[in-house]
């Protein structure tokens, strides 16, 4: 029955990562995309990442909260799809609105904040990508999962982002970084203990009702 839960919500995961990028591609071949089609691709691709990246953080207190462990093998996956989405931003600023033109790419970096901080976060998150495989876990050993803690600096560089680039109404962007400390304090060991106590708790008072 696990086996048989696990697998579908690897399915489900697969084809809800792949639907923006469906939709995206849809829109794309029905002239949908609004009157400036770039800055379209650009901001869609780069809130499906984040929206990714944060639910790949969500696994761990999930689990701990609820004892859904099946959702941590899910973090990887959630994570690449996170990568995936945010080379299509990184690629379509430096290619389709810049036309990989260095001097643009330099001065967009070096003198908008949130085009750096941008790059920061895409930078951040390449070397997660690289090291995501079996093999690189066995070389990196412990070392590994010191690496992949950066996963909490890019996706805090990746509010920032979108908090910057939106200027005028932020609570939207704000509204994930809420959910991201919240995410990110679930991860403290006290507050871990203290959810898996809460969790027994209930797990004891259903028990008894029953």
């Amino acid at each position: 029955m696990l086996r048989f839960q696990a697998r579908w919500l690897r399915i489900v995961t697969h084809v809800g990562a792949l639907i923006p990028l469906a939709l995206l591609v849809w829109d794309y071949s029905q002239d949908q995309l609004t009157a400036n089609p770039i800055q379209n691709i650009t901001f869609r691709t780069g809130k499906t990442a984040l929206v990714l990246l944060v639910l790949s953080l969500a696994c761990t207190p999930i689990s701990t909260l609820f004892g859904f462990k099946q959702v941590l093998a899910l973090r990887r996956t959630l994570g690449l799809y996170a990568f995936t989405y945010a080379s299509l931003h990184f690629l379509t600023i430096i290619g389709l609105d810049y036309g990989f033109d260095h001097g643009l790419i330099q001065e967009a970096i070096f003198k908008k904040r949130y085009a750096l901080v941008g790059f920061a976060a895409f930078l951040t998150l390449l070397p997660l990508a690289i090291t995501s495989t079996r093999g690189w876990m066995k070389r990196l050993g412990k070392r590994w999962k010191h690496l992949h803690r950066l996963v909490y600096l890019a996706v805090l560089l990746a509010v920032v982002h979108f908090v910057w680039l939106v200027k005028s109404d932020v609570r939207e962007p704000l509204a994930y970084g809420a959910i991201v400390v919240l995410l990110l304090v679930a991860r403290l060991s006290k507050v871990r203990i203290a959810l898996r106590n809460m969790r027994g708790r209930l797990m004891t008072d259903r028990v008894a009702q029953n």
